[in-house]
């Protein structure tokens, strides 16, 4: 049996990456396909956590069209990323995969409060656990929540898992056809050069923490088993020079 490189993880996935092909809401298909490859590294014995985005249901740019308050408009954003998790949460329980959600704001009904000691429990008794409601404040991005909970946690990485991007660009590949991309950088290249995988504040905590990312393309399938066993895919960025 191969040897996983990584043993707990904070597994990153957007909001767009559940839409599938449509441009709102869940995909039940993709929900599926995405749950079954979390399934496969769960059987792995890899300590999973996940941060969903909702971008799928509820954007601030949306908000900000409307004239609406900043801090409105994040909440609302939080509240997309708990309807993520619980129907995350719904498909992996479905095949197997013992889950839990924990949401920086309170709603005891449907989840847990955001208890680090009682999350890293869940994750060494084998359970996948859920971070909902970003980090609970206005202003703060989901990227931000990935790299907080990755320190609270002691996660030895980041799977920054994109929808239909394989990795890291000098530019946007779709518009400039000599974009370059990245197999490996430093957090302070990605801050340096505003590469924007990450907003600013997550790029200098994960920095300030060491804690290595791997940004690759989630609709390939295997994926996030293959960056788990250490197979060279996307872009890796970490604190050692390339």
């Amino acid at each position: 049996m191969v040897e996983a490189k990584y043993k707990r993880i904070v597994l990153k996935l957007s909001g767009e990456a559940l839409a599938g092909n449509d441009r709102f809401g869940i995909d039940p298909e993709t929900m599926k396909k995405i749950a079954q490859e979390i399934k496969e590294v769960h059987a792995l014995g890899i300590e999973i956590a996940i941060v969903v985005g909702g971008g799928n249901i509820w954007r601030g740019i949306t908000g900000e069209e409307m004239g609406m308050e900043r801090a409105q408009a994040d909440y609302m954003g939080m509240l997309a990323t708990i309807m993520n998790a619980l129907g995350l949460q719904d498909v992996l329980e479905n095949i197997g995969v013992p889950t839990r959600v924990q949401t920086s704001i309170e709603m005891r009904q449907i989840a847990e409060p955001y208890i680090r000691r009682r999350a890293e429990r869940h994750l060494e008794k084998g359970r996948v656990v859920i971070f909902a409601a970003g980090t609970g404040n206005p202003y703060f991005s989901t990227d931000t929540t990935s790299a907080l909970r990755a320190a609270e946690i002691d996660a030895d990485v980041i799977l920054m898992a994109k929808n239909g991007v394989d990795g890291v660009y000098s530019a946007d590949p779709k518009k400039d056809a000599s974009a370059e991309k990245y197999t490996e950088l430093t957090h302070l290249e990605i801050i340096n050069k505003n590469l924007q995988v990450m907003d600013s504040t997550a790029s200098s905590l994960s920095m300030d923490n060491h804690i290595p990312l791997v940004v690759f393309n989630l609709n390939e399938s295997g994926n996030i088993k293959r960056v788990v066993l250490g197979e060279a895919i996307g872009t890796t960025i970490s604190d050692k020079e390339s």
